[in-house]
């Protein structure tokens, strides 16, 4: 039998924190608790933890910096609490790669079917490529430098991506070969939350063939798959070094 998923709350309101803790282990899941960016990190290196409730408003280190933080370094979804009036943060929170909202107060019932949604898709997401884990990788004429942010030709130029483009670019690379739905894209660079936008993946991917492909007329390395999605067809490795 598999443990239950492992939700860690970060919230430094011990008020909403706990009573939500317990309603969640109540319903079958496995909770820790922290009330800030330091407890956070402590739990993340301590435990594996398979999704992250996180508070934007707290002193310090703020939601959206933690946000930030996670996704550049792990691929564990992030659900953000937001204040109800703060649609700029809820905006910002999925530019960043959050994977979902839910604005205070809230319904824990919601919270726990919002949890329960993140998960399923995450479970059913393809795994990244063991060979190419690694912060650069090369593919056709290309460097990618996730560290940096920077793809980097032959001649040593870099081109610049936006950051849509350098999300896209890294689900493809570390998922050579595999087939991609635009609904899979979607959880990989946006979250679930940004819907209504799915039609924004072509017009990504269009962009992203203008930087990457020698014809983006005729695509050899991201290549489209009839009533599928996408398929990266390059061989990507990882450079040492």
């Amino acid at each position: 039998m598999e443990p239950s998923p492992h939700i860690l709350v970060v919230d430094d309101s011990a008020d909403i924190r706990e009573p939500l803790a317990k309603y969640l282990v109540k319903n079958g899941l496995r909770v820790s608790t922290a009330s800030g960016g330091q407890e956070m990190r402590r739990l993340l290196k301590t435990s594996a933890v398979d999704l992250v409730v996180l508070d934007i408003m707290m002193p310090g280190e703020d939601g959206l910096s933690l946000c930030r933080m996670l996704r550049e370094t792990t691929e564990i979804p992030v659900i953000l609490l937001t204040a109800l009036a703060e649609e700029t943060d809820r905006v910002i929170g999925l530019e960043i790669g959050a994977d979902d909202y839910l604005t205070k107060p809230f319904n824990p019932r919601e919270l726990l079917a919002r949890i329960r949604a993140v998960l399923r898709r995450a479970q059913a997401m393809p795994a990244k490529a063991d060979a190419v884990a690694g912060e650069r990788i090369r593919f056709d004429r290309w460097t990618f430098d996730t560290a940096r942010r920077e793809l980097v030709g032959e001649d040593g130029v870099a081109v610049p991506l936006s950051t849509a483009e350098f999300r896209l670019l890294g689900a493809f690379v570390k998922r050579p070969g595999i087939v991609l739905s635009r609904e899979q894209l979607l959880d990989l660079t946006s979250g679930r939350a940004m819907e209504p936008f799915e039609r924004s993946i072509d017009n990504q991917v269009s962009r992203l063939r203008k930087k990457i492909e020698a014809d983006p007329r005729q695509p050899a390395l991201i290549k489209t798959v009839w009533a599928g999605g996408y398929v990266f067809a390059a061989e990507p490795e990882e450079v040492a070094g």
